[in-house]
């Protein structure tokens, strides 16, 4: 059966693996319908330099799902990239189209 979660994963994979190739650090992004998480991940792929997420208690207050949300976690990684020295990243959306508020929280980042 080929379902929109198994077409998401593929997609997800192909990135992945082009990612690894590069060797650069991985900023990944994981959506759902009520919060959206960012992580910065080792070119080896085995250790979180930096994470954000509509979990962490500045941005818990305001709506979680929408695009100033994703705009909102975007500034929030881009500054605690920056605090463990990190300027160039290779963005890893997990298979989700570029639209909406993954755009937005890649677009809102000064990495």
């Amino acid at each position: 059966m080929f379902d929109k979660k198994s077409a998401r994963l593929r997609r997800a994979k192909k990135t992945r693996a082009h990612i690894r190739g590069l060797g650069a650090n991985r900023l990944v992004v994981h959506r759902t319908s009520k919060h959206m998480y960012a992580q910065l991940i080792s070119p080896t792929g085995g250790e979180v330099l930096a994470q954000a997420s509509t979990l962490d208690t500045a941005l818990r207050s305001a709506k979680t799902g929408n695009i100033e949300a994703a705009a909102a976690v975007g500034a929030l990684i881009a500054e605690r990239a920056k605090a463990v020295g990190i300027t160039k990243v290779a963005f890893d959306r997990s298979g989700f189209k570029y639209h909406g508020r993954a755009w937005r929280k890649l677009n809102k980042q000064t990495v």
